[in-house]
């Protein structure tokens, strides 16, 4: 990428994000010192997994309002985190947010590394690099829809088979423009690579923000540019899915304990049972004798 591009790149993320940026989304409130908390973060972090902004935000001051702190969170009793997570699907990020949240209550401090965010359940190595640019205001480098998309749209229009790895380098170099003259140090973490933070003051975390705004609008007005990315799956249809069944069986048990037969009249799936053996062996549910409950 030569100068000139990054120039003009940065020119137009930076004129959408400050004409038409989502400043007002609540997980990018600061706390009245003007920090952020990590625990908010990436709370936020795994309710947008694989779920729409509009969708999320009133999940998001619901749960919080539930659990206000990592402490409270790890304290909670799983069966409450579900019931309060019901309607968002996707229910394992619920016991992940759960058990991470024992695992950094239990270490006293919140990880502010990326190898110790992806020791965390349910921190893969772009939720912890974005834990660390979002809370941190690190210049770590991460890859997800909204970012691929922008890269995609900018910078490979004829290509359609366009890894990450190569996304990854073009955003280092623009991500090093926001840091001025003085080149953040390599992490020596695994690939793809978090740098660590330099001396002077950036805006890393808006620099995502912006990148996140900006791969909305795209998505809206010019299509999903991640069909050309080389790690794009189309996401399977929920309507008759297994998916379907286990929110099902979760949402009925969030209103009580129910037996075997009772669960038979209310869900009437042949996979009902296979469902449910899955549900106990993942530790979403109990089961005592013929009776189920979170």
């Amino acid at each position: 990428m030569t100068d000139h591009e990054k120039r003009l790149f940065r020119e137009v993320l930076w004129a959408y994000y400050h004409a038409h940026g989502r400043h007002d989304l609540p997980w990018r409130e600061p706390e009245p010192d003007g920090s952020f908390d990590p625990y908010k973060i990436m709370v936020s972090e795994l309710l947008l997994q694989q779920t729409q902004v509009s969708r999320v935000i009133p999940k998001y001051r619901e749960f919080l309002r539930q659990f206000p702190t990592v402490a409270a969170l790890a304290r909670a009793e799983l069966g409450d985190v579900l019931r309060t997570w019901q309607g968002l699907g996707y229910n394992r990020r619920a016991k992940y947010l759960h058990e991470a949240a024992k695992l950094v209550y239990n270490l006293k401090h919140f990880p502010d590394t990326r190898e110790e965010l992806v020791r965390l359940p349910g921190i893969g190595v772009g939720t912890a690099g974005a834990i660390l640019a979002y809370a941190y205001n690190q210049p770590a480098l991460f890859v997800e829809t909204n970012v691929r998309t922008v890269f995609l749209y900018h910078f490979f229009p004829e290509r359609t088979d366009v890894s990450d790895r190569e996304i990854l380098d073009l955003l280092e170099q623009v991500l090093l423009e926001e840091a001025g003259d003085e080149r953040p140090e390599p992490s020596a973490l695994p690939q793809p690579s978090g740098m660590k933070k330099t001396a002077r003051s950036s805006h890393y975390r808006e620099f995502y923000w912006a990148l996140m705004d900006y791969g909305s609008h795209l998505k809206v007005t010019v299509g999903n540019a991640n069909k050309a990315s080389k790690h794009y799956t189309k996401q399977s249809r929920f309507d008759g899915s297994r998916r379907q069944v286990r929110g099902q069986v979760i949402r009925l048990l969030g209103g009580g304990s129910k037996t075997l037969p009772q669960l038979h009249g209310l869900v009437s799936d042949e996979r009902l049972e296979s469902v449910l053996g899955d549900l106990v062996a993942e530790g979403l549910i109990r089961e005592q004798g013929s009776t189920y409950a979170l």
